[in-house]
């Protein structure tokens, strides 16, 4: 898809998360009358993440955006591409500060040390949103079995109301952590 259809695409899914019906005249794209529902959740709509770094993709960013996805692990590129990204928000008049920053960072097994250097860094740079990558094969103390305890020894014990769910703020090497869901209110 080009970056033109891409914008029209976001700019008429932005429009339906109005309350009435909405009309959208786009290059790409022509609505009449348009209406969605169920509406969504978040207002004024669910966070746009636009992911990429070519100067067409980064233009989109800043026009629509609400979080930007640097794809690749080189941060050096990441800090050029965002500069580039803050001149397209300062060219519409968008403050850069109102797009988060996001970028996929692997995960060393062997060397811990060097993934938390890794998010440090990353962090220093602007990066706001770290999406940890986990490489395949797991190691086998990384398993969860019946007892997660014995490969994060700060997990609470599970109970059987309590159902698993993954959480990217373990500092072990685990695939999953147990964490307590909260009752319903």
């Amino acid at each position: 898809m080009s970056p033109a259809r891409d914008s029209a695409q976001i700019g008429s899914g932005r429009a339906r998360t109005e309350d009435e019906p909405f009309d959208f005249d786009g290059s790409y794209l022509h609505l009449t009358g348009a209406f969605c529902n169920p509406k969504p959740v978040q207002r004024p709509h669910p966070p746009i993440l636009i992911g990429g770094r070519s100067t067409a993709a980064l233009r989109v960013v800043a026009e629509h955006a609400d979080l930007w996805n640097f794809p690749g692990h080189d941060l050096d590129d990441g800090v050029r591409r965002g500069s580039l990204l803050d001149r397209f928000c300062a060219e519409i008049g968008r403050d850069p500060a109102s797009i988060t920053r996001s970028i996929v960072l692997p995960v060393s097994y062997d060397h811990p040390g060097s993934t938390r250097d890794a998010i440090a860094e990353a962090s220093g740079a602007g990066f706001r949103h770290i999406i940890l990558s986990l490489p395949a094969p797991y190691p086998e103390s990384a398993t969860c079995d019946d007892d997660p305890a014995q490969t994060n020894p700060q997990s609470p014990p599970r109970s059987s109301q309590t159902p698993a769910t993954p959480t990217a703020t373990s500092t072990t090497p685990t695939k999953h952590h147990t964490a307590p869901t909260p009752a319903p209110p």
